[in-house]
């Protein structure tokens, strides 16, 4: 997303994300929980003021996962990027060539090491980044139930919709907005105990 206050709106999307669904790979058509952690970090232009030396890199290639075709088998084409010093870990496989996706990996390190930098100068990490929750059950900000009936529910603010699909295509604004005024009141409360 671009254009002004991005990363602030988009920011109330960090954390762990629940999806139930019947799972497509179970021949008996059961349903399927799955987490995912997401981080957003606002997106910092190439030529950022972060020196990488190569030496502090590992990089591992494997074979990119999920639908594809043919073409997701037969190279390895997804990257992994470690950086050594910080134990900073990057990963794409969105593209189809290595070199777009060791690129594209690269970009998104100098941001994490960019925001290191910038957290290094403030007195509270968890003020910029906030809280780090395991990618486990109970942990999960939102829930996306896709079966036996549909609901998206975010577990901070209460907001919910049955309108699922609709979510999952990118209408996150009555999220949004429920998480600012939820934090606002959040914040509020904490001023006045």
């Amino acid at each position: 997303m671009n254009g002004e206050n991005a990363y602030g709106y988009l920011k109330s999307e960090k954390g762990v994300h629940r999806l139930v669904r019947i799972s497509p790979f179970n021949a008996q058509g059961k349903r399927q929980t799955s987490f995912v952690s997401l981080d957003v970090m606002p997106d910092i232009e190439e030529d950022l003021d972060v020196e990488i030396d190569e030496k502090d890199l590992r990089i591992d290639t494997y074979r990119s996962s999920g639908a594809g075709g043919q073409h997701i088998n037969k190279t390895s084409s997804a990257i992994r990027i470690t950086h050594i010093p910080t134990g900073t870990v990057v990963q794409c496989q969105n593209e189809r060539s290595q070199f777009q996706n060791k690129d594209k990996a690269m970009q998104m390190l100098k941001a994490k090491l960019y925001l290191l930098k910038q957290e290094a100068n403030v007195e509270k990490l968890s003020d910029i980044r906030g809280e780090v929750k395991d990618i486990a059950w109970g942990n999960q900000i939102r829930s996306y139930v896709l079966q036996p009936y549909k609901l998206v529910k975010d577990l901070r603010t209460d907001v919910e919709t049955g309108n699922a699909d609709a979510v999952l295509d990118g209408a996150l604004d009555p999220f949004i907005n429920g998480y600012l005024k939820w934090i606002s009141t959040k914040d509020t409360a904490a001023e006045n105990a």
